[in-house]
């Protein structure tokens, strides 16, 4: 799957001044976590957001495990970055996020964390509203959010804009203070909040990489903190990163 602008250079950093507030707050409503509408009951394993290390099993292959010819034909040449994501399954709301590095014709795996995507799983045509989470290839080019930049080499938007509405229950509240715009039907080198879709409203956008509330999104993919703040620490231009996401069968097809 594929969107305009998807394979362009990452733009300059921003601040503030360039958000536009009520966009951002739109956008929040109709893209990504969907306010208190997220799933209950979760079956993520409570809480083990500690990332785990590289292990044997994810040393040295040649090819992403578990990712098949037809999506890891998609992952550019130029990419050497890979945050690869796993639903447990099409109408599941877990998920695992790993990333992975390519050193020579190997790819290795860095890290590992539990995650979420969209509250009623994965779909290849995504639509506005349908909760679920888009299935295919994607480039990593903006990050933002509430808090102060964590260091990260990707351009970053700070702004008070992304803070999820007050009346959301509490746990939804730091839902957007670290957010990675994955350029699902986006313009690349704006900020996350812009809401321009090049391929029109009803295709969706605002898919995002943004922090843990315990459940499903409405079509994000959510981590923990310090999961969101080593990937913002990691991801780096210079490497091409891109986000390969799916169910497990859609992955390996």
């Amino acid at each position: 799957m594929s969107t305009p602008g998807t394979r362009f250079g990452p733009g300059a950093r921003r601040g503030a001044s360039e958000i536009c507030a009520a966009a951002t707050a739109l956008l929040l409503l109709a893209g990504c976590s969907g306010g208190g509408a997220a799933g209950a009951g979760s079956s993520l394993r409570p809480r083990q957001e500690a990332s785990q290390p590289p292990s044997p099993s994810g040393a040295g292959a040649r090819r992403i495990p578990g990712v098949g010819e037809r999506l890891h034909s998609e992952i550019p040449e130029s990419a050497r970055q890979v945050v690869a994501v796993r639903g447990a399954g099409k109408d599941s709301e877990d998920a695992t996020v790993a990333l992975y590095t390519r050193r020579g014709e190997t790819w290795t795996r860095e890290r590992r964390w539990p995650a979420h995507n969209g509250k009623r799983g994965w779909t290849p045509d995504h639509r506005e509203n349908d909760k679920r989470s888009p299935v295919g290839v994607f480039t990593l080019s903006d990050a933002g959010g509430v808090l102060p930049d964590p260091g990260t080499k990707l351009p970053y938007t700070r702004s008070a804009a992304f803070a999820a509405p007050r009346h959301w229950p509490e746990r939804y509240r730091h839902d957007f203070d670290y957010v990675i715009a994955i350029d699902y039907n986006r313009l690349r080198g704006t900020s996350p909040g812009d809401p321009t879709r090049p391929l029109g409203r009803e295709k969706g956008g605002g898919i995002w990489l943004h922090m843990d509330h315990g459940s499903g999104t409405s079509g994000c993919v959510s981590l923990s903190r310090a999961a969101m703040e080593y990937l913002l620490r990691t991801l780096d231009p210079a490497q091409h990163p891109v986000i390969v996401m799916g169910d497990r069968q859609s992955l390996a097809s």
